[in-house]
């Protein structure tokens, strides 16, 4: 090898990494686009058995189709928007939002009766917050930052979901058009089995967000029964939206608590029950029932429902979660399962001979 043919490798090699490097840099620059393109192709997994239902028995045009089951979907979407109205204004109403020396007089008692009782065990409370940083939401100067955080992300939501609206749309609505054309880019050599992987993914994935609604439901359903036994307020709301934190695997549960815990205390200020003897341990004993129902979900349906969904032992469900989650946080905590799914059926469709990939998939 002369000293040509030397440099020439290395130019190519700089070129490649170059390459590279520029490819992930714009991959990170568009990483929300790509976010609402795997929104919009998980959505459309969801709603297109009801598009296929529509033009099947009820002769809808594929447009229409397509736009009533949006519309249908935009409508359930709506409704549970809607279920936390009266929660928004039960708490607004134990804060007196309209009047900010109440709100800061109220929020100031709460913490007052929190660090009462925890200093009554001996736990210095102003060293704990001085040390995890806490020290402005013991004041009210964390209000203007939350508010300015709230806009924003309630701008980059409307966006968000009116691209994911439109992509969703059109990969409804050109569904057929964009496979047939995907076809025609595939190798003929490869084509029959890329075309089986898709189908089973399709069928696969299908199968475990219906399984992910069914646990969502179990879940809200033994939350509800919890927060009844112990009159919480608003029951039913607060059971709906501790179980949509369930999406986020591990993680989800304990924000879900969290967040049932400081509406009880909140809405005990509104009641003018007393923290000590009746709001803490109101909300002490939530917390534990909401630990029951995570100890049944984890042992008993979550593992019955993505076991049958997925075909995946519970236990390799539950290291792929882990594994995303130290890689990838908690988007990759929530796209782990589906995104390991895919995988093992491309691994049993290309590489059906191999004893890992054979060991893996031997149930799929």
């Amino acid at each position: 090898m002369n000293s040509k043919e030397i440099s020439l490798g290395i130019i190519k090699a700089v070129a490649f990494l170059i390459t590279a490097a520029l490819t992930l840099l714009f991959l990170y620059k568009i990483t929300s686009v790509i976010l609402y393109c795997i929104l919009s192709i998980i959505i459309s997994l969801l709603l297109r058995p009801l598009v296929l239902f529509l033009k099947r028995k009820f002769k809808f045009k594929n447009t229409l189709a397509v736009i009533s089951s949006l519309f249908l979907a935009f409508l359930v979407v709506s409704g549970f928007i809607l279920l936390f109205i009266p929660l928004i204004l039960s708490q607004g109403e134990n804060l007196s939002l309209l009047d900010i020396d109440s709100l800061e007089k109220n929020y100031s008692l709460l913490l007052e009766n929190i660090i009462t009782f925890l200093d009554a065990y001996n736990i210095n409370t102003k060293q704990l917050i001085q040390s995890s940083k806490l020290s402005s939401f013991t004041t009210f100067e964390f209000i203007p930052n939350f508010l300015n955080s709230f806009l924003s992300t309630l701008g980059n939501f409307s966006m968000g979901f009116a691209s994911v609206l439109f992509i969703t749309f059109f990969i409804l609505k050109e569904s057929d058009a964009i496979y047939l054309n995907f076809k025609k880019l595939l190798p003929e050599n490869q084509k029959e089995k890329i075309v089986n992987s898709i189908h089973a993914i399709n069928k696969m994935l299908s199968r475990y967000f219906l399984g992910l609604l069914l646990q969502l439901s179990i879940i809200m359903v033994l939350y509800l029964i919890v927060f009844l036994i112990f009159g919480v307020e608003n029951a039913l709301i607060i059971a709906l939206l501790c179980a949509i934190f369930n999406i986020v695997p591990y993680i989800g549960p304990l924000i879900a608590s969290v967040i049932a815990g400081l509406l009880i205390m909140i809405s005990g200020i509104g009641t003018g029950a007393d923290f000590a003897t009746e709001t803490l341990p109101t909300a002490i004993y939530v917390l534990i029932g909401m630990s029951v129902v995570q100890v049944i979900d984890n042992n008993l349906s979550s593992p019955i429902i993505f076991s049958k969904s997925t075909n995946s032992h519970p236990l390799e469900i539950f290291l792929i979660i882990l594994i995303a989650g130290i890689l990838f946080g908690v988007t990759g905590m929530i796209i782990a399962v589906p995104f390991y799914t895919s995988l093992k059926v491309i691994g049993k469709e290309f590489l059906p001979e191999n004893k890992f990939i054979k060991a893996l998939t031997k149930n799929l």
